[in-house]
């Protein structure tokens, strides 16, 4: 779903239509947030600083994204 159709949809009547863009903006937050939080970690940025931009504790943001710990 491209970001104006997206736009549309988010606004719509349907709860079928609204539901489904709904689903896409929570997909592609969730991309967003770990690309940044990538980003942050190789410019060193602790799993503190982390959850405190995101507004979470370090242990749940680490928990989410860290790959040694799967």
């Amino acid at each position: 779903m491209d970001i104006e159709n997206l736009s549309v949809s988010l606004t719509s009547d349907d709860p079928a239509i609204g539901l489904r863009a709904s689903l896409a903006l929570h997909r592609l937050a969730e991309r967003v947030e770990a690309h940044h939080v990538a980003s942050a970690r190789e410019n060193g940025w602790s799993w503190q600083q982390i959850g405190d931009a995101l507004g979470v504790t370090r242990q749940s943001v680490h928990t989410k994204y860290n790959k040694e710990s799967s």
